[in-house]
C-alpha cells in the first residue's frame, strides 16, 4: 500500500502567537546607511483599503516583458508627522541605552491625550555635553489623525531611526525639531520598503481553523481535534504540536513591498462613494504594491529595506487606477442601453398576460370535464 505523508500543519516560525502588547507595531532594527545627508528611515500612515492599477511590466527578464500588468495596491493615507522630542543613544556591553532625551518647547495639543504632564525643555547643551559617547540620535515624532477622516484625534508615538553618522544626524535632528517630515522627505516611487503592523484579530481559535490540522473521520469521538497531543512516558506535550488558542493580532512584519506611487492629491485615489469602512483620503497617500497587514484604519509602519531583492522589476507610470472608470459612456450608448432594457421590460410584461390568460382558460376546463 502506497505510503500516505501529510507535511506539518502551521508554521513554526511565528511563536509564541500571543495577541500584541499594542496596536501600534515599530521597527527595532534599521539599516546601516552612513553615507549621504541624514535623513528619517521610517514612516507611519493608516491603512485605508485595496484596489488595482495597471502598468506595464519593464523587467526584460520577464515573461510579461512589454505586457501590462494588473496589479493588487494597498492605500496607506500618510499625513505629515510632528517631531516633538530627540532621543541620543550610548553604547556598552550590554548594547545600547538611552542618555538624554530632549522635548520641543511647543507641540501639539493632542499629544497631552497620549503623554501627561509632558513638558519642553528644549535645550540641547544636554547632547553637547554628551558628545563623547554618544552613538546614536533618533527622533521622537507622532502621528497627526486628526487630518484623516478616521474620527480620531488621539496620536501614535513612535522613534525614528536616521540615517548618516552621528553628526550628521545631531545636524538633521536640531533643523527638524518641532517641525513635521512628510512621506515625500522619506520615501520615493518604485521604492522597496518592509511593512509591519498588527494583524486582524479573530480571538481564540481551534486547531483546524489555527493551523490546518486535518479533520478525524466520523466515527472518532471528537473530529475537530489533534490525534494525540504527545506520549504517556515520558508525559509531555511538545511546543510543536498544534493546540488551540489566539488567532491573529500578531505584529507581523513583511520585507520588500514596492511603493508604487506616492500621492500628494487624494482626488486621484478617491472613489466617488469613499473607500470603503475608511471615507475618503484627506491627505498625502502612499500606493503600495500587494497587501500589506492589518486592519482598515490601524497604523502601519514602513521602513527602508534592510534585505536586498531577489529581482529589481521595473514597471512604467500607471496608465491606470480602478477608482474611476477607464471609458466614459456617451450619450447614444446610454440611449441604446435604456431602450434594451425598456423592451426586455414590456417583453416580461407581455409574457406575463398570455401566462395568466392560459392559466385561466386551462382551469375552465378541467372545471367542465369534472361536471361531465
Amino acid at each position: 500500500m502506497t505510503k500516505k505523508h501529510k507535511p506539518r500543519s502551521g508554521s513554526l516560525q511565528f511563536y509564541p502567537r500571543v495577541r500584541s502588547a499594542k496596536p501600534v507595531a515599530n521597527f527595532t532594527t534599521f539599516p546601516k546607511i552612513t553615507d549621504g545627508a541624514s535623513k528619517p528611515m521610517s514612516f507611519f500612515g493608516y491603512k485605508a483599503g485595496m484596489l488595482h492599477v495597471m502598468a506595464k511590466d519593464l523587467y526584460d527578464k520577464s515573461a510579461t516583458y512589454g505586457h501590462e500588468l494588473r496589479i493588487p495596491a494597498t492605500i496607506v493615507e500618510a499625513p505629515p508627522m510632528k517631531v516633538f522630542g530627540i532621543r541620543a543613544y550610548g553604547d556598552s556591553s550590554k548594547g545600547k541605552y538611552a542618555l538624554t532625551e530632549i522635548i520641543a518647547e511647543k507641540f501639539d495639543k493632542h499629544l497631552g491625550k497620549r503623554i501627561k504632564n509632558l513638558k519642553g525643555n528644549g535645550d540641547f547643551g544636554k547632547i553637547e555635553k554628551l558628545r563623547d559617547r554618544v552613538v546614536e540620535i533618533r527622533l521622537i515624532a507622532h502621528a497627526q489623525p486628526h487630518l484623516t477622516g478616521i474620527g480620531k484625534k488621539m496620536p501614535e508615538v513612535m522613534e525614528i531611526a536616521l540615517s548618516g553618522d552621528v553628526n550628521a544626524q545631531t545636524d538633521y535632528a536640531k533643523n527638524i525639531l518641532g517641525k513635521e517630515i512628510s512621506a515625500k522627505d522619506v520615501f520615493s516611487d518604485n521604492e522597496i520598503v518592509d511593512a509591519r503592523a498588527v494583524t486582524l484579530g479573530k480571538g481564540f481559535q481551534g486547531v483546524v481553523k489555527r493551523f490546518g490540522v486535518r479533520t478525524l473521520r466520523r466515527k472518532s469521538k471528537k473530529e475537530r481535534m489533534v490525534g494525540s497531543i504527545g506520549p504517556w512516558n515520558p508525559s509531555l506535550v511538545m511546543w510543536t504540536v498544534a493546540r488551540a488558542g489566539q488567532m491573529g493580532y500578531h505584529a507581523r512584519a513583511e520585507y520588500n513591498k514596492r511603493i508604487l506611487k506616492i500621492f500628494e492629491n487624494p482626488a486621484e485615489l478617491n472613489p466617488s462613494s469613499g473607500l470603503e469602512g475608511y471615507g475618503t483620503l484627506r491627505g498625502t497617500a502612499i500606493l503600495v504594491a500587494g497587501s500589506l497587514p492589518g486592519h482598515i484604519k490601524r497604523i502601519v509602519a514602513l521602513r527602508k529595506a534592510i534585505r536586498k531583492p531577489h529581482i529589481e522589476r521595473k514597471l512604467s507610470e500607471i496608465t491606470f487606477i480602478s477608482t474611476r472608470p477607464e471609458i466614459a459612456k456617451t450619450s447614444e450608448e446610454e440611449a441604446a442601453v435604456h431602450k434594451v432594457r425598456a423592451e426586455k421590460k414590456v417583453e416580461k410584461e407581455e409574457k406575463s398576460v398570455k401566462d395568466e390568460i392560459a392559466m385561466a382558460v386551462k382551469g375552465e376546463k378541467e372545471k367542465k370535464e369534472k361536471e361531465k
